[in-house]
């Protein structure tokens, strides 16, 4: 019986590039336990080329081809399945997935308009309330001009201290707290260099809860929320995720959540995975302040490094991650 070729992509050269290339190293152990299964590991570079681990460039073609550019007539590696393991541009976004569809390359993940959906701050929220998940209240902005400062402004005196967010990026990057009275025109302009549009929150300080969101064999699987717990002072940045000196801790099961909360956020998350068509894989982040559950963020591809909330959620709700991983590849 043949092997299976899945390329395993990884990079991207977004502000997640580093992460991508921690996660991959998770999904390429899994990967490794199965003999059924040929993995051949791609990176995306910060200047947009395919390139293996010694450097080597190669393209992936529209008969699903994996060929390189030195190769002289010779056909490539017939690519059978991909797995963008991305954070950010052009995987979370939807842009690889286009690719894939349109070459009719089966994938692993949230389609494209999914993952486009989801990884647009302004897009989720609007869905969310359509779909009856409470989240912050907010406004967004279009243009980097007057009359958006304007708005922001009003915004900033009926809720006093406000969160500016470029609607496009992950991890926290683009975020920027804004203080009661603090002019926000600084921060408007720089989320404006990274997004065409830019979203304005009121600023909570809640707890962070999230759950992994996911299919096993062929049901829908909604872990125990677990919680993560920044220093009292500090926003949960990039730097705080990721950091070697992150003062963050996790709990994988979260402490003193009541029952209806925890059915809260099962339902909501069960009516966003439905209601978006989230595919194969998630990590749903909720706020629970004074005692009411509101959604933070979807994650459609979200990380697997050795601190990453997901797999460890998943273990924790009785699944294995290879076996999880194996049941979707065999069935694209």
């Amino acid at each position: 019986m043949n092997k299976k070729n899945v390329l395993l992509l990884c990079g991207g050269g977004s502000a997640e590039h580093e992460v991508s290339l921690r996660s991959v190293k998770f999904y390429e152990e899994a990967l490794a336990k199965m003999p059924a299964f040929n993995t051949i590991q791609i990176e995306i570079d910060k200047q947009g080329q395919w390139v293996d681990q010694s450097g080597k460039k190669y393209l992936l073609d529209g008969k699903r081809y994996l060929r390189a550019f030195e190769q002289d007539g010779a056909p490539g590696t017939k690519v059978d399945v991909a797995i963008p393991c991305i954070h950010g541009y052009p995987g979370e976004t939807g842009d690889l997935q286009s690719y894939f569809e349109m070459i009719k390359l089966p994938y692993f993940g949230c389609n494209s308009e999914t993952s486009k959906m989801c990884f647009n701050k302004i897009t989720t929220k609007m869905w969310a309330s359509a779909l009856g998940v409470a989240n912050t209240p907010y406004v967004f902005v279009s243009d980097n001009n007057d009359e958006s400062l304007q708005k922001v402004i009003e915004f900033q005196k009926l809720h006093g201290d406000i969160v500016i967010k470029a609607s496009n990026q992950g991890s926290s990057v683009g975020c920027y707290m804004i203080e009661k009275g603090q002019d926000p025109k600084k921060a408007l302009s720089d989320a404006f260099e990274l997004s065409p549009f830019v979203l304005i929150e009121k600023r909570m300080r809640p707890r962070e809860l999230e759950v992994s969101v996911y299919e096993y064999d062929g049901k829908l699987q909604v872990s125990y929320p677990g919680e993560i717990v920044a220093p009292s002072s500090t926003f949960y940045s990039y730097d705080e995720k990721y950091s070697a000196t992150s003062q963050s801790k996790t709990f994988i099961r979260a402490e003193n959540v009541t029952p209806e909360q925890v059915k809260t956020i099962t339902d909501y998350a069960t009516k966003l995975y439905h209601g978006l068509k989230i595919r194969h894989l998630s990590r749903i982040d909720f706020f629970l302040d004074n005692g009411t559950i509101y959604l933070n963020e979807i994650n459609t591809f979200p990380g697997s490094t050795s601190i990453s909330m997901f797999p460890k959620m998943m273990e924790a709700n009785g699944h294995s991650f290879t076996a999880y991983l194996e049941q979707h590849i065999r069935n694209l």
